[in-house]
């Protein structure tokens, strides 16, 4: 995703907490998308500005000690300029929330794919916002850990000991949910359903999953001791304490599997089956070189899941289709805050392979998930198999603030190459896989009800192999 803008520049000469607040206009283009916002003293305002400030109005606060907010405009659509005031906390964490949200205002003003903002009056909200937000406590003025998530989803490491960890719904306990292959974790015996109870020593009676998530990481080198309880089918449980050394994890986004099953006419063909679980840095590159060696295996056909992956980096998505496809196929079409749809279209592509490919989707498969789907789906390269899946057909883009939080904006809405409107919609598979289908008494299904992989007790996994069990049978390639 890109980043609009880098940073705000405060000047260095101010000698009180006054500062004049200068937007981009809301007919700008993205390319100029930083040319004149930055924090000034107002003491350095020129004449006319100075009469503006002046010429605040109805709900100024009359405080020395305030943040006057113009909002200019370089298009004659724009002519007056907006100025608001509000007073600067002088709690330092306070006063660097009021920055930051004068920061994200600026880029939500200049990039949100709706110029209107839901036709709502957002730079009086703003103004609202600061002055309540002016009696709060340092302690109130804390952020999440919400951006260090995303990133370590989309870059697909993190410092740790890699432990996934949930709360159990109905104990309200925190257990081990896996343990990532070879990791610290899993050399020291911790296994999928141990509940976790202590983290250097404190409990975590109440303890939410991100933050003991967050308690778990640290920076390669160091070490955490966790205390886990596992009990047993037969009544007898045990505790185990261990000193964990934290590590570089890799997150591997895909992981995939070969599952052999006979045709019709008896013979016995390779399907290639990979799970795509996010959209991080690494997911084209890993997918690519999974098909690459399924390909050198002697797979015939694949089916790749989507269920349950809520998306991640657009370029990603975009990535990823082009290992399927020919061409210069369009991938996506996207509209910007103006209405101007412009293609996202491959540039002489090469696909890794042409066998048949089903695509399996569900209400849990979103954004970039969708784009992927509807760019297979409407360049008939793959059947879309299982249940209509979520429907967010905005991208946004992340920004880094100053203060080491994000602002992510939705900057443009995307269609489908055949120019369907995802967002809200979702997009409808072209075979649902039901209980009722799998009772449909056909012979093909019953028989693959008793194989021996737990991947063919998944309805939906049977219904795609039936799919490509057709179109194997017709010779198609897509």
């Amino acid at each position: 995703m890109e980043t609009l803008c880098s940073n705000i520049n405060v000047g260095s000469s101010i000698s009180k907490p006054s500062f004049c607040f200068r937007f981009p206009s809301l007919t700008h283009r993205r390319g100029a998308a930083c040319r004149r916002k930055e924090l000034i003293p107002i003491s350095q305002v020129g004449e006319n500005d100075q009469n503006l400030v002046k010429c605040i109005g109805k709900g100024v606060i009359g405080l020395a000690a305030a943040t006057v907010l113009s909002f200019s405009s370089y298009s004659p659509a724009f002519a007056q300029s907006l100025t608001v005031a509000f007073p600067v906390s002088h709690t330092p964490e306070v006063n660097t929330v009021q920055r930051t949200l004068i920061e994200a205002w600026s880029l939500i003003r200049e990039t949100f794919v709706d110029p209107t903002f839901n036709h709502q009056d957002w730079d009086l909200k703003l103004q609202q916002t600061m002055v309540e937000m002016f009696p709060l406590r340092s302690e109130d003025a804390a952020y999440s850990k919400e951006y260090q998530s995303f990133r370590i989803g989309s870059d697909g490491n993190l410092q740790g000991v890699g432990l996934f960890v949930s709360v159990e719904p109905n104990t309200g306990h925190l257990v081990v949910l896996s343990c990532v292959e070879n990791s610290p974790a899993a050399r020291a015996g911790i296994h999928e359903g141990d509940e976790l109870l202590e983290i250097n020593g404190e409990r975590l009676d109440g303890v939410d999953s991100e933050t003991a998530a967050q308690k778990l990481r640290g920076r390669a080198g160091t070490t955490v001791t966790v205390k886990v309880h596992r009990g047993s089918g037969a009544g007898v449980s045990s505790y185990q304490e261990v000193k964990l050394p934290r590590e570089v994890i890799k997150l591997s986004p895909v992981s995939s599997t070969i599952i052999p099953h006979k045709m019709p006419d008896g013979r016995l063909l390779k399907t290639g089956y990979v799970k795509l679980s996010s959209f991080s840095q690494s997911a084209a590159m890993e997918m690519e070189n999974t098909i690459q060696d399924m390909e050198n295996q002697g797979v015939e056909s694949y089916i790749l899941d989507l269920r349950n992956n809520p998306g991640g980096l657009v370029t990603a998505g975009l990535d990823v289709a082009q290992i399927w496809l020919d061409g210069d196929e369009t991938l996506v079409n996207t509209v910007d805050r103006d209405g101007n749809m412009a293609p996202i279209s491959m540039v002489n592509g090469h696909a890794v392979t042409h066998d048949p490919l089903v695509v399996l989707v569900n209400e849990g498969s979103a954004s970039a998930s969708e784009i992927l789907a509807g760019a297979l789906h409407d360049n008939g390269r793959a059947i879309l198999v299982g249940h209509k899946t979520f429907g967010k057909g905005k991208i946004q883009s992340v920004t880094q603030l100053h203060d080491g939080s994000a602002l992510f904006v939705t900057v443009a809405k995307y269609l489908s190459p055949a120019l369907h409107d995802i967002d809200q919609v979702g997009i409808t598979p072209d075979v649902q896989c039901t209980v009722e289908m799998l009772n449909s008494g056909k012979d093909t299904f019953k028989e693959r009800k008793t194989s021996s992989s737990s991947l063919e007790a998944d309805s939906c996994i049977m219904v795609a192999e039936h799919e490509l069990d057709i179109q194997e049978s017709k010779g198609s390639a897509s």
